[in-house]
């Protein structure tokens, strides 16, 4: 599929809330919240004009890290096909989906399916993984993962690309096998790599349309995306993500436990505008709130008194 980002241009997104219930990140209001909250918040981020909504992917998680995990993480594909039903124009993303839990074919079905539902406005974001339990539970050898994360991208490749793929394997060989629908999408969804580890930078660069880095976005680590790309020979533009990390428009009516970007509108542009500088095409931010009405409200005012002020 290749870049999506218009050069120059800055794109923000949000990762959903409640569908992932990680006490590192997830607010006290989430845990008794559900569908008409998340649709609630969906609907807002649509209405306001965010680039992307984002969902998780865990399949399992063991009870030695539910205390600080939890066990509620809601289906990826699931998720993101009730989202494209009830959404007219943000896009949907995978932050970040771990394909290697399943076939390719599998894979590929899904996510076609899931951009011929929405219209194209799919993105798949992927990463290696990190519970290694979860890989063993699946029968999925956890240690090889980066190589079976690049098998996975490039067989996925070719299936949203060609009706009757050829996948070389070795673990998943397929051959003579075709799949409809199609992805609306020309070549399929553009596949994003995330992770800030000095793998994922280079199969983010050597075989990903954009990059979702874990940390700080900074030149040098721009700078070496690129150059791995120029000897890769991969001179076609490339999608460059950051995460923005907690943000509040306004000043907080309670203080904020830990770093937060907070003030007028203006301030918030500005610090998301020094980005573009290096090359960030799409920048996501995680909008503190106290319920699903406040988070709305702050969905509401960045669209409104934010997003006008950014090339």
């Amino acid at each position: 599929m290749g870049a999506i980002l218009e050069p120059g241009r800055l794109v923000v997104g949000i990762q959903l809330p409640v569908q992932s219930k990680s006490t590192s990140f997830a607010e006290a209001w989430e845990a008794d919240a559900g569908a008409a909250q998340l649709a609630e918040v969906a609907h807002a981020a649509d209405r306001a004009g965010f680039g992307y909504v984002a969902v998780c992917d865990h399949v399992a998680v063991p009870s030695d890290l539910a205390p600080q995990m939890g066990t509620e993480w809601w289906d990826t594909v699931a998720t993101l096909g009730w989202l494209a039903g009830i959404t007219e124009r943000v896009r949907l993303l995978s932050h970040v989906y771990v394909p290697a839990y399943r076939h390719p074919l599998q894979v590929a079905k899904a996510f076609a399916t899931l951009d011929n539902v929405s219209g194209g406005r799919v993105v798949m974001g992927v990463g290696a993984g990190h519970v290694e339990a979860e890989f063993e539970a699946l029968g999925v050898p956890f240690r090889e993962r980066g190589r079976l994360l690049d098998e996975s991208i490039d067989a996925l490749r070719a299936a949203f690309a060609e009706d009757f793929p050829t996948l070389p394997g070795p673990r998943w060989p397929a051959a003579d096998l075709g799949q409809h629908p199609r992805p609306v999408q020309e070549d399929g969804p553009p596949i994003w790599v995330g992770g800030s580890s000095e793998a994922a930078v280079r199969r983010a660069a050597v075989r990903g349309d954009g990059w979702l880095p874990q940390g700080p976005v900074t030149a040098e680590a721009v700078a070496r995306i690129r150059a791995l790309r120029d000897e890769a020979g991969r001179h076609d533009a490339f999608d460059i993500g950051a995460l923005v990390g907690p943000t509040y428009v306004g000043d907080p009516p309670w203080e904020i436990p830990g770093p937060t970007l907070t003030g007028p509108p203006e301030k918030i542009a500005h610090v998301l505008t020094k980005l573009v500088d290096l090359g960030v095409g799409q920048a996501q931010v995680r909008l503190r709130s106290r319920s699903a009405d406040e988070l709305g409200d702050q969905i509401h005012r960045f669209g409104n008194d934010v997003l006008p002020l950014l090339p």
